[in-house]
């Protein structure tokens, strides 16, 4: 399953129910990122060392997904349907 969000495919993911996290990756993460930045809303962009794109940590997605809301990411602006994310946390 392929979760895109801001043009950048995201084909690997991990959820961690206990802390409501969703881990995204580009691929399976091999390294740590070169870089991870927090966006306001408190979840985490990581880059490569070629600064592209190469995951998320999405906070309180099981919240999202149980209101059928959106989940707000102020970078990259983007917006990611409920319904888009609640198979990755259905295991």
């Amino acid at each position: 399953m392929t979760i895109t969000i801001a043009g950048i495919d995201f084909d690997y993911q991990d959820y961690d129910e206990r802390g409501d996290v969703l881990f995204l990756h580009v691929g399976k993460p091999v390294n740590p990122p070169a870089k991870a930045f927090e966006t306001a809303e408190g979840h985490t962009v990581e880059y490569d060392e070629h600064g592209a794109v190469v995951g998320l940590e999405l906070m309180g997605v099981r919240r999202t997904v149980e209101s059928g809301g959106e989940l707000q990411l102020t970078w990259p602006p983007a917006q990611v349907a409920a319904s888009a994310l609640s198979a990755a946390i259905a295991a």
